[in-house]
């Protein structure tokens, strides 16, 4: 027994929220700093704002309606997503973005509540789900290296090595510093490596210090600035259902998993109140595009709280109660340059790739549709390409090698639905 399980069940729950407030507070300015680059539109005190609201009210639910010690923050990914593929490259306004994101909730919301949940999680290969992940990984690797300076586009080779500069030198010690205290288990190794660099930056002269360090927060920028009505068109479906999938995949593998690393599991070895938990989730990605944000999910770094005492919906509460003053620090948040959160980005993303590990790469229908998948994530900065290829291959594969009876009635459903969707697309 720990000391943390000799903790009387209040006191564990506290310390346990904080530590996992601690290991994802990083959020508060690699959300914003991702949704603001330069193209968007999107202000960072806005985002900032929007991307602590919903930490703070999503975490606050998820303690009070599902009594689990999971925080909630827009996530990792599909904020890229959301600021890459639907914004820049695919040339839509923010805020009927926004409205994607709004509708996507509302699938969701629909999903969790029925039993469809069930079906489709059932109906997607578990390959694909792994393949999902590891290419998000890659995405996010990808644009912390391009923020860093280490690769910059190049009309003849599409992309090259860039210019090594003070960004490539800074990059080298946030790594250092976050690998050294992530061996150490530090909770503070994000947070860590974000404001070193950027005291540095500021030390000699790379960024500007903020002229002041709290501020009102911002609640004009992007808080119910969402175009509903312009999100509503069949180009914009393949992008609904993609946000909707992913954040689906994101929340049942981080509540079985982290349930089942944390102990948070009934006889049966399901995850307690999964329904409700999935459910403040896809509440979250609705709630995200009212307050301005890319979509809201369950943090696996939770698993940190956990394993440091937190059990029930007390320690979610801690978590959220956290963030409340976060809203007043833009201006210190803002002053952060861009590259400072560049160690973040390749750690995460080298912890998502991780999964890789979980697909089966010795027969070619397994194989192909998850490395197409792995790929076209990154290649053409959109999950949705990567899901619908991944889908449509998966059936094909299988029926290549005459398994297309281990397929199923509800993967070929996605299938066909994923050949429609790839032709409206274009």
């Amino acid at each position: 027994m720990t000391r943390h399980d000799r903790c009387h069940p209040l006191y564990a729950d506290i310390i346990g929220g904080l530590t996992t407030f601690v290991t994802m507070a990083y959020i508060i300015v690699v959300n914003p700093g991702i949704l603001s680059t330069p193209g968007t539109g999107m202000s960072f005190s806005g985002t900032m704002t929007a991307t602590i609201l919903v930490a703070a009210t999503m975490t606050l639910l998820m303690g009070l309606y599902a009594d689990l010690p999971f925080a909630v923050a827009p996530g990792m990914g599909l904020n890229a997503f959301f600021a890459f593929t639907i914004v820049l490259q695919g040339k839509m306004p923010w805020q009927s973005a926004l409205g994607v994101v709004f509708w996507a909730g509302v699938l969701f919301v629909v999903v969790s509540a029925t039993p469809l949940r069930q079906q489709i999680a059932m109906a997607i290969p578990a390959s694909l789900r792994a393949a999902a992940g590891a290419g998000i990984g890659l995405l996010l690797t990808f644009i912390g290296l391009r923020n860093s300076g280490l690769v910059v586009g190049d009309p003849s080779t599409i992309v090259r090595m860039g210019t090594l500069d003070h960004r490539a030198w800074l990059l080298l010690v946030g790594i250092v510093v976050a690998v050294a205290m992530m061996r150490r288990r530090n909770p503070l190794a994000f947070l860590a490596a974000i404001f070193l660099v950027s005291a540095i930056a500021w030390s000699f002269g790379y960024a500007a210090l903020p002229a002041h360090l709290v501020s009102r927060p911002d609640f004009s920028s992007t808080l119910l600035k969402l175009d509903v009505r312009g999100a509503l068109s069949l180009a914009s479906l393949p992008t609904i259902l993609a946000i909707m999938f992913t954040d689906l995949f994101d929340s049942l593998s981080t509540f079985v998993g982290v349930a089942a690393a944390g102990g948070l599991t009934d006889r049966h070895g399901q995850p307690i109140n999964l329904r409700r938990g999935l459910l403040v989730d896809a509440l979250a990605t609705l709630g995200a595009a009212v307050a301005g944000t890319s979509p809201g999910t369950a943090y696996v770094e939770s698993v940190a709280g956990i394993r440091m005492g937190a059990r029930t919906g007390r320690a979610s509460v801690v978590t959220a109660l956290c963030f409340v003053p976060c809203l007043f620090i833009a201006p210190l948040a803002g002053a952060v340059p861009p590259y400072a959160t560049s160690p973040v980005l390749l750690l995460v993303g080298a912890s998502m790739f991780q999964v890789m590990t979980a697909i089966d790469l010795s027969t070619i229908e397994e194989a192909l549709p998850a490395f197409v998948t792995v790929v076209l994530i990154p290649l053409t900065l959109s999950i949705t390409q990567g899901l619908l290829w991944g889908f449509l291959l998966h059936a094909l594969a299988y029926a290549g090698v005459g398994r297309w009876r281990d397929v199923g009635p509800a993967a070929w459903t996605l299938a066909a639905l994923s050949a429609v969707l790839l032709v409206v697309a274009h």
